[in-house]
């Protein structure tokens, strides 16, 4: 099952080491580690993607919350989030292909943010969902780099992570 927990840590060195040994401790793979600071500059948030066992999850998360640098620990699986993940797409973009790629791209809600010659650098943002779609499309025409931030997510209404 895929778990994505946001854990609110003091920005302090060291950190992320302690966490993600938790998880490679357990035989667990993070499959998107994003780290970012929040409003507090001495506090940053961390947002896990892993899958694996419900139990051994829970036993993580109490561990995380064990950690003295650790502030808070949610697991939103099964909670109502807004999830959001930027990529950058370098597609091939012959001549007889450039018209193409900007339709999917503009079905998307993309944006070109480089054009070459022979080339396209895409951005778009959204549900990991909707750029597994973009990818998929643009893969015929020749995908030759992408780069994803991995997701991050927030919960929706009152539903939060603040310290």
């Amino acid at each position: 099952m895929k778990h994505t927990i946001s854990v609110l840590v003091e920005n302090e060195f060291g950190v992320l080491s302690r966490i993600s040994g938790l998880f490679s401790g357990r035989g667990f793979n993070i499959e998107s580690l994003s780290v970012a600071p929040t409003l507090e500059p001495n506090i940053s948030r961390m947002t896990l993607v892993t899958r694996g066992d419900d139990r051994i999850l829970e036993q993580i998360n109490k561990q995380l919350n064990k950690l003295i640098s650790t502030i808070k620990v949610i697991d939103f699986t099964g909670e109502e989030y807004v999830e959001r993940e930027l990529a950058l797409i370098k597609v091939n973009a012959e001549a007889d292909s450039r018209a193409e790629a900007l339709r999917i791209v503009d079905i998307f809600r993309a944006n070109v943010v480089d054009v070459t010659p022979k080339s396209y650098t895409i951005q778009i943002t959204g549900a990991p969902a909707k750029i597994d779609g973009l990818v998929e499309l643009l893969r015929p025409m020749g995908i030759k780099e992408i780069v994803r931030s991995g997701p991050v997510v927030m919960g929706r209404g009152a539903k939060g992570v603040s310290a």
